[in-house]
């Protein structure tokens, strides 16, 4: 059986992904880690979350390493999709929604896939920028709010600061550039209907790789 060796935080919850791949799961990869890993044996590797800002976040050199070394890695998500953005011509595969956004170039920044969240539970204590805009586009495609009401509130979420972006947050920043009707029905359709496409992505990643791994890719 091959050595999976997966880099997972917030964006999925180990149990569900384990349901989903039997691998060994690690935390968000740092500068480093994915050397480690080939140091270990892994045969594939899974990057989906990784630091940003308080550690020095994986190298570009590392990963080539470890494709150079004939490991397969797969990125997805956050950090892994970002990565594989920038890498997938040189032989590193990327999954999902998040992915072909920074590959097409409508996705440039970190700040993007960026949230902070509790180090024991691993649950999300902000919103990722990139959620906020597949969650925008689906409550204006429900009529839940206007494109105007859309564009205002998407400016607002790029204007606070990514360890404070939530909902709320956004809702108070965009102001009274917002009726109070259409804050308080937003608020409310959000709680039930949010769009989570960085769980998504994670989801496809570990389902992509589960594939490769019995030869069904």
């Amino acid at each position: 059986m091959q050595r999976i060796i997966v880099f997972l935080g917030p964006s999925l919850e180990r149990a569900t992904a384990e349901t989903i791949l039997p691998a060994e799961y690690r935390p968000p990869a740092k500068r480093g880690d994915l050397l480690w890993a080939v140091q270990d044996g892994a045969e594939v590797i899974g990057l989906i979350d990784g630091v940003f800002h308080q550690e020095s976040a994986v190298a570009h050199r590392e990963i080539l390493t470890a494709i150079k070394k004939g490991v397969r890695v797969v990125g997805a998500s956050s950090m892994g999709a970002l990565r594989a953005a920038e890498m997938d011509t040189l032989g590193m595969t990327g999954i999902g929604g998040v992915y072909q956004m920074y590959k097409s170039g409508d996705l440039v920044s970190d700040d993007e896939v960026a949230l902070v969240f509790d180090p024991e539970s691993g649950i999300s204590l902000s919103e990722a920028l990139v959620n906020i805009r597949f969650t925008l586009q689906e409550a204006e495609r429900q009529e839940i709010i206007t494109p105007k009401d859309h564009a205002t509130l998407l400016a607002a979420a790029q204007a606070v600061f990514y360890p404070q972006r939530t909902y709320g947050r956004i809702v108070s920043e965009a102001g009274a550039a917002i009726d109070q009707e259409t804050r308080e029905r937003f608020l409310a359709w959000v709680k039930l209907h949010a769009v989570d496409q960085k769980r998504k992505d994670a989801v496809a990643a570990l389902e992509h790789i589960k594939r490769l791994t019995s030869g069904t890719v």
